[in-house]
């Protein structure tokens, strides 16, 4: 790698990293492997820094992203593990935020992984259906059919888990 691609790369890494590890936590729920995932994920965009086109190193950097996150859960070794709800101290920007993002990441635990990937580069990345189908290497009929099961399960539990009254109303 020539030392202009070298620093062009640390300098997209800088810009990102902190988003990256969002989305990552936001997916899986843990900071500890969102941390993971995205030192993953970094270290293969480091290997096709020279092959990727600038305009859409984005895309590809959350595609590959999204891969190592379902990578992760197809291995046996996470299902025995507890993750931690609260993100590490040195990851808690404000208070309010740290709060918001551990309750944002266990709600989205109650979804199966693809789910959840779609919602949160759908809602939380603001994405567009297209944008979510060509990261996730799927069709764009189902990043809407993931995004509508997915919408619709928390929709039921926010419906169920609100006081009598308030959230039966579809």
């Amino acid at each position: 790698m020539t030392p202009q691609s070298e620093l062009e790369f640390c300098e997209y890494v800088q810009d990102t990293r902190d988003a990256l590890l969002r989305t990552a936590y936001l997916t899986c729920g843990d900071w500890h492997r969102a941390e993971d995932a995205v030192q993953t994920s970094l270290i293969k965009l480091y290997g096709a820094w020279n092959r990727t086109r600038r305009a859409t190193v984005d895309a590809y950097t959350r595609r590959i992203l999204a891969n190592v996150l379902v990578d992760q859960t197809r291995r046996g070794w996470f299902r025995r593990e507890r993750a931690f709800a609260d993100p590490p101290p040195d990851h808690a920007e404000e208070p309010d935020a740290a709060e918001g993002q551990a309750e944002a990441a266990a709600i989205l635990a109650r979804l199966p992984l693809k789910q959840r990937a779609t919602l949160v580069l759908r809602f939380w990345e603001d994405r567009s259906v297209e944008e979510t189908a060509r990261i996730m290497r799927c069709s764009t009929g189902t990043v809407k059919s993931n995004t509508a099961r997915g919408l619709r399960t928390l929709r039921d539990h926010f419906a169920t888990s609100s006081p009598a009254g308030e959230g039966s109303k579809r």
